[in-house]
């Protein structure tokens, strides 16, 4: 067991852990859920069309379904192209994501705030690579499982403070990666990868965060990374860090 703040409580990490109470569940497997609570993000590079095209496959490791995130819209690694964002926004949250990359040099991405990468890509460790805070922090520990198993991102992100509409304080975050931590309380400066990767993407070069919500962003980079078991549970985190 993690100690989180106090607010937060106790709670589990890892691959299979289940919605905390109060927690909402973003996606169970079915077609039903993916449908009700994402769409796709329409940013200047979108190319797909309603109804999400990332499809319903057998989970190649335990019973159960999950979702494929090879849109063909996004084939030959067209970022932006095919992405997919939950319809409901978010300001600070607990999150819980499985993925598995099924091939080598599988790539996608999970986006908090549809802003801030945390990166998914098979064989690469740096500041682009695996469980990176894109371009930004690298973890401080080799954590992955490997192709062709589940893994799990459990993340507890607070979002950028304003004052008067000016940014007063980063972004803020700490990951677990399969039960070990790899980011505590990290800050977060910008928005990477231009206009195409996400919300203010496009401002001053990926600088000029707004002080908007966003919600979860899995990215479709034309590969065979599949998602399970993902959950948010929203929190005022307040003055305190993401430590958990």
């Amino acid at each position: 067991m993690c100690l989180m703040t106090p607010m937060l409580a106790f709670s589990q990490t890892g691959v299979g852990t289940k919605k905390p109470k109060g927690a909402k569940q973003l996606f169970d497997g079915s077609r039903k859920m993916l449908d009700q609570k994402w769409t796709y993000w329409e940013g200047p590079r979108f190319k797909a069309a309603l109804p999400i095209k990332w499809e319903i496959v057998k989970d190649p490791v335990d019973k159960g379904t999950a979702m494929n995130s090879n849109d063909p819209a996004a084939a030959g690694g067209l970022y932006g192209a095919a992405d997919i964002v939950t319809k409901e926004e978010f300001r600070d949250f607990r999150l819980h994501v499985e993925f598995l990359i099924q091939e080598a040099g599988g790539n996608s991405g999970v986006y908090l705030q549809n802003r801030y990468e945390i990166q998914i890509l098979d064989g690469d460790y740096g500041d682009h690579g695996l469980a990176a805070i894109i371009n930004e922090h690298i973890p401080t520990v080799q954590a992955y499982n490997g192709l062709g198993k589940w893994n799990a991102y459990d993340i507890n992100f607070k979002a950028a403070r304003f004052k008067e509409g000016k940014l007063v304080e980063k972004a803020r975050v700490t990951i677990y990666f399969n039960g070990k931590k790899i980011h505590e309380d990290k800050s977060i400066s910008q928005v990477w990868g231009g206009p195409n990767s996400g919300q203010d993407g496009g401002n001053d070069g990926g600088k000029g965060i707004t002080d908007r919500p966003g919600g979860i962003k899995l990215q479709a980079e034309g590969h065979n990374v599949l998602y399970r078991n993902i959950w948010i549970k929203a929190t005022d985190l307040g003055e305190m860090g993401t430590d958990f």
